[in-house]
Formats: structure tokens, C-alpha cells, sequence
């Protein structure tokens, strides 16, 4: 990396692709922000970089890391822009997929929606051979078996091909058996074992890890190629790094050869940034809420920790692998607005995304948008709409907004936009309301932390709701999610699984599967070029009291494994099942289900420049804002005059390249530390 003084963190979204520089040389940190292309997404990153470059001044040799935050795995799920696959498993154990849980989230629904199944039957087999729970073998499997799957699989025109067999997490002999020989006898075919993947017990859930990553994995093959052709083409040659879902980073090969890893690649950036903002500011607990231009993101920084979960789900697919906690809704600047038949308004989930756009865009939106709606209230500036780089259509987002809402409900195009933005906020309340509920937790004693393009102009509203009555406006909230990536260490995550009761009998074995993790992650490691010194290995365990059908994940925190660590992380255990669930059973057998190991490899982590707060300025103007039923002249503040005694009581707007901030009555800004801004209600401190 000598002479590399440029690292880069890159967020790319549904609708705007984000970027955050940083000058190692200096500590200067500056974001830039373009339209996403959903064509190619690797399109934007090289333009943003080459954008960023010209405006920052620096070349193109000069960048060391760039780290990329992608949506690519997200969107493929959730547009079922997937690869063809089958699914080999253990015989008789092919409707796995089918059967999944009997659990029913739409319980009083009389034709409740089943989970999706990604592969047909037709292109489920069995493979007959049986391994027990306990690692041994009942059943071997044959030559002829194997030659029966590979023959079927070359008749199926498949690109790629899970294979899950039962209880191959407690030994993994068979899945490599048959894997090996699949790819010996088909090199072309895409191919994921369970045990590589999601090495677990729950059958379902691994299954279905399993089958996403095979199906992904010639999409995000495809998308690195292109990308690595793209920065090969502008003789680009940084050290490119991909985000994961628990925050941590690894390189393109392990990207696409463990795709599924991916899908909570890019908010997973913001909660990171969240994390390491609560630290700064002093503020333990924290909602961090990211608004782009078409999806909402709630993440939860508590004591400050924010909780990593060992199994998430997308679009009701359940995914058994560790990634940050997040809720996600469809609601963004780019939330189409409609009326239905019956007079009853919605908005969201459906988004315009970044093409064509909300309609003041230019670029063939008919619908109107949540963005519509913000300007035609004044809230956003026409000609200040990225820095001035992009000019709104304020014409076309007022006829729009007219015709499509206002005529069909019989009402002014300014109560209709007002209509627009009152049932945005109201959604995106709920999905704070619900991440804090079932954790048992009050917003009251949480602080607000408003970021991405869209969320600023929605914070107070949203806080009122609430009852919340701080909220946090970060340094360059539009690209906040870049700034946590920008910051990522390498990170994998590997785990055991083995039920049995945690006490001294299961010593040995624990200390054996402690041993096999660490030799694991330390190859991994070393793999990535990660040097001895920058490796940390954090052991952690899922335990549960016997009969319990679910477990609690807890840090191992002593260094080694015997009787003593046994005990203090059993009294962990019962401290956490004592928060979390208000009991707990000290005299029950405890047991353990799964072991976990992290491996953390330190990026060198360079100096930002201190903050150094302007002096106080005025407003640079005002417009007319609808604000409570009526327009309303309203100062426009521009964000660097916000000086270190400045207090700008509400209401007022403040402009930023990649953002804009409505401070609504009732609530007070001003500069805190490293130049963030906070607001407060009127009679907090």
C-alpha cells in the first residue's frame, strides 16, 4: 500500500450509489453521491470513483483499499434473478424445502402464504447415505449412487447445485465424497456443500442457506467479473474488499465462492457507523434509521452493542449464518404514492428506484413519490438537489401529485403531498416501534439517529411519533452507511455444532472443536495476507436450557477452554436469559448447541482529521415550507455556518450537498462533537 494514500468505502443502493473518501495523508474524510445504474451497479462505482477523483483531486494509482457495500445479492433474492439449481440431499429428505416450520407469522389469515421454494421438485434428489447425529456413519454412500446424481444433473441444464445431507454438520465426510466427485464431473457447474456454508444443526434452515448460496453464486460471480474487468479497463488496482452482513469485509474470491454472506451487505455498514457514533457522542443507546431513495433501515445500538443474530431471513427464506440485526421496509424517497378504488391512499413498498425516478427526476416517472411530495412542499430546493449536480422537476412533480392523489381524494395537491409524508412517517415509526417492542424496549430512552439521502426531512416527524425527544444528524449522513464500510476490518465467521449438556463431560470436545475453529480461521486469515499481529479470535457459544427449542448466543470471553471458563460463561448464560426473557433457571441443565469463532483481521486504521467547528453564520435565505397545514416563510441555513454556539430553533431547513434537514417546531439544533448536529424538544437539555 505504500504511496496509496486514498481509501474508499462505497455503498451502492436501489437508488443512489454512496461513496466516502478518505485522505490517509491528511485525515480528510468527503462523500460523494451519484445515481445508481441497475444495469450494471459496477457502472456507477467506477463513475463515483472517477467523479470522486476529479472533484478531490486525486489519481486513480493513488487509491489502496476500496471497500464495496453491494445490493447485488439482496436485489437477486428479491427479484428472483437467480441462477437455475438443484438440490441434492439425503434420499427421502427432498421435501425439506417444502415442509419448512409449522410456525405461522399470519395466524388469523384464512389463506395464510406459505414460505417461497426456490427449486422445484423436479430438480430435488436424493442421494442415498445416512450419517448420524453423532458424526457416525449408518449408511455409506456409493460409486453408483454418485454416478446416478451426476447423470441426472447433466440432464437438467442446472448452472448450480446445493448439496445438504443430513447431519452433515457433525461430519462432513459424505457431503465431500459426493462434492468432489460433482466437481470432477460437471467443473462448470456452481456448486455449495452445507457443511462449508452453514455447518448447523435445523435441517430447514441449513438446507435453505445452502440453496441460496448455490443459487447466488453465479450472480455474484458474474458481477465480480464484470467489476474486475471494468477497474482492469481503467487500469484501476486497488486492494477491493467486499462487505458481509456482520459488518466485517473478506476478498471477491470468498464473495463469490460464499455469496449468501452478502445479503446484508450494505445496511450493515450503517449500523457499524451507528455503533462506533454512539462511542463518540457518549450516547449508549441509539436507533440508527437509514432513509435512501427506496428502502428503510432500523438498526439498534443498546448499551452500546448492537446485536449480531445467528440466523436472519429474506423474503420469509430463512438464512442460518451471523449478520447484524436489521429490520428493513419499503420506504424511501423514491416510495410511490396511489390511490386505490376504494379512496383509501397508500405508499410504499413499491419503489420508482433510480430509473426511471421519482417524477421531479426527468426520467419518465409517472407515479408520484415521497421525494415528489417533499418538493412541492418546499422542503427540498429544485436547483440544490445533490450539491446542484441534478435539478428537479418541480412543474412535473406538482402535476403529478395533483392528478394522481389530490383530484381522486378531492383535495388540494399541498394537503395531498402533506397526506403523502404523514403516512411515510407513520410507517417508518411502526418499524421503530416493532425493532424496540419485541425487545421490550421503550423509544423514549433511545436517541434518534437519522441518516441516508431521505431520512433527515423525515427525522422530527418520525420522533414526535415516538416520543423521542433527541435526534442525532451525523457529518454527511447521506453517505453515513459508506462511512461505517470505510472503517470494516476483515471478518469471517465459523461455527460447530454439537448438543450436549455443557458441563465438565463436554470439555474435551470442546476444547477440540475450539482448536479445529481457531486452525480454520487462522488459515483463512492468513489467506487474506493478514498478518499474525492483526489477527483477534473471539469464541463465543450457543447455549440453551435442555428442552428449550431456541438458544442465546454468549461471548466466551476468557482465552481458554476448562472447567473455570465453563462455569463463568454458564452464569453469562443465566445473566443474559435473565434480561432477555426476565428469568432465569440456575438449577436446570444448561446445554450447548453450537460453538462460534470470529476472526478478525485489523485493517491498518488511519487518523481522521478533528473536527474543527466554523465560525457562526446566518441563514443564507428563506422559502415558503407547508408546514402544518399552512405555507409559511421558513430560514434556509446552510450546513458549514452551523458554528459552535449556533441554535437554530425550529422551523428551519438546512442544505447540505447530499441532504437536506427539517427542524420542525417545538425542536432546537446545534453543533455537538466532531461536527455532528443534534436536535432537541423543547425542555430537554
Amino acid at each position: 500500500m505504500a504511496g496509496k494514500r486514498i481509501r474508499i468505502g462505497v455503498d451502492i443502493g436501489g437508488t443512489f450509489t454512496d461513496l466516502q473518501i478518505l485522505d490517509e495523508a491528511t485525515g480528510a474524510i468527503a462523500p460523494f453521491k451519484l445515481p445508481t445504474t441497475p444495469e450494471d451497479p459496477s457502472i456507477g462505482l467506477m463513475d463515483g470513483i472517477k467523479g470522486a477523483a476529479a472533484k478531490y483531486g486525486f489519481a486513480l494509482a493513488e487509491v489502496g483499499y476500496v471497500l464495496h457495500g453491494t445490493t447485488i445479492a439482496t436485489n437477486a433474492v428479491l427479484e428472483r434473478k437467480l441462477a437455475r439449481g438443484a438440490l441434492v440431499t439425503t434420499e427421502g429428505f427432498e421435501d425439506v424445502l417444502e415442509i419448512g416450520r409449522h410456525s405461522r407469522k399470519d395466524i388469523y389469515s384464512v389463506w395464510p402464504q406459505p414460505a417461497p421454494v426456490l427449486i422445484e421438485r423436479d430438480r430435488r434428489l436424493g442421494f442415498r447415505e445416512r450419517m448420524r447425529a453423532t458424526g457416525a456413519a449408518e449408511t455409506a454412500p456409493t460409486e453408483a449412487g454418485a454416478q446416478a446424481v451426476i447423470d441426472r444433473l447433466r440432464g437438467m441444464e442446472v448452472d448450480s447445485v446445493a448439496v445438504c445431507l443430513l447431519h452433515a454438520y457433525a461430519n462432513p465426510a459424505h457431503e465431500e465424497y459426493l462434492g468432489e466427485r460433482i466437481a470432477r464431473a460437471l467443473p462448470g457447474l456452481a456448486l455449495s456443500l452445507s457443511s462449508q456454508i452453514s455447518p448447523e444443526i435445523r435441517e430447514y434452515e441449513r438446507t435453505s442457506t445452502t440453496v441460496l448460496n448455490a443459487l447466488l453464486q453465479p450472480v455474484v460471480r458474474a458481477y465480480m467479473g464484470r467489476l474486475a474487468r471494468r477497474m482492469e479497463d481503467e487500469r484501476f488496482a486497488p486492494r477491493l474488499l467486499i462487505v458481509q452482513s456482520n459488518g466485517g469485509v473478506c476478498s471477491p474470491e470468498t464473495a463469490a465462492r460464499e455469496p449468501a454472506r452478502l445479503l446484508l451487505s450494505g445496511p450493515s455498514g450503517g449500523a457499524m457507523a451507528a455503533l462506533d457514533l454512539s462511542r463518540t457522542l457518549g450516547e449508549h443507546n441509539i436507533i440508527g434509521v437509514d432513509m435512501g431513495g427506496t428502502s428503510f433501515d432500523v438498526s439498534v445500538v443498546r448499551d452500546d452493542r448492537i446485536e449480531v443474530v445467528t440466523q436472519g431471513e429474506i423474503d420469509r427464506l430463512p438464512v442460518r449464518m451471523p449478520m447484524v440485526e436489521i429490520r428493513t421496509i419499503g420506504a424511501g424517497g423514491g416510495s410511490i404514492a396511489r390511490v386505490g378504488a376504494g379512496g383509501q391512499m397508500t405508499v410504499g413498498p413499491e419503489s420508482a428506484g433510480a430509473r426511471p425516478g421519482p417524477v421531479c427526476y426527468g426520467r419518465g416517472g409517472q407515479e408520484p413519490t415521497v421525494t415528489d411530495a417533499n418538493l412541492l412542499l418546499g422542503r427540498l430546493d429544485a436547483q440544490y438537489f445533490l450539491g446542484g449536480a441534478m435539478a428537479l422537476d418541480l412543474d412535473g412533480a406538482c402535476r403529478a401529485v395533483a392528478t394522481k392523489i389530490a383530484a381522486p381524494l378531492g383535495i388540494d395537491a399541498d394537503a395531498a403531498a402533506a397526506g403523502i409524508l404523514r403516512i411515510a412517517n407513520t410507517s417508518l415509526a411502526a418499524a421503530v416501534r416493532l425493532s424496540l417492542f419485541e425487545k421490550g424496549l421503550d423509544p423514549r430512552d433511545f436517541t434518534l439517529l437519522s441518516f441516508g439521502g431521505a431520512g433527515s426531512i423525515h427525522a422530527c416527524a418520525v420522533a414526535d411519533e415516538l416520543g423521542i425527544r433527541r435526534i442525532v444528524f451525523p457529518v454527511d449522513a447521506s453517505t453515513f452507511s459508506a462511512s461505517g464500510i470505510l472503517m470494516a476490518d476483515i471478518e469471517h465467521a465459523f461455527a460447530r455444532s454439537g448438543v450436549r449438556p455443557f458441563d465438565a463431560t463436554a470439555l474435551r470436545s470442546l476444547q477440540d472443536m475450539a482448536a479445529a475453529l481457531r486452525a480454520q480461521a487462522n488459515d483463512r486469515l492468513a489467506e487474506d495476507g493478514v498478518a499474525p499481529g492483526d489477527r483477534r479470535l473471539e469464541l463465543l457459544i450457543d447455549l440453551r436450557y435442555k428442552g428449550q427449542a431456541f438458544e442465546l448466543t454468549v461471548p466466551w470471553p476468557e482465552a481458554t477452554v476448562d472447567e473455570a471458563a465453563l462455569a463463568a460463561v454458564a452464569e453469562r448464560f443465566h445473566r443474559q436469559h435473565e434480561r432477555r426473557f426476565s428469568y432465569a433457571n440456575r438449577a436446570d441443565r444448561v446445554e450447548m448447541v453450537t460453538l462460534r469463532l470470529n476472526a478478525i483481521g485489523r485493517l491498518a486504521r488511519p487518523e481522521t482529521k478533528p473536527d474543527v467547528a466554523p465560525p457562526d453564520g446566518a441563514p443564507q435565505g428563506a422559502r415558503d415550507v407547508y408546514l402544518d397545514g399552512t405555507r409559511r416563510s421558513v430560514p434556509v441555513w446552510r450546513r458549514p455556518a452551523i458554528g459552535a454556539v449556533t441554535r437554530i430553533a425550529g422551523p428551519a431547513i438546512v442544505e447540505e450537498d447530499y441532504t437536506t434537514l427539517l427542524v420542525a417546531p417545538g425542536w432546537t439544533l446545534r453543533r455537538v462533537a466532531q461536527g455532528h448536529l443534534m436536535a432537541t424538544r423543547e425542555g430537554e437539555t
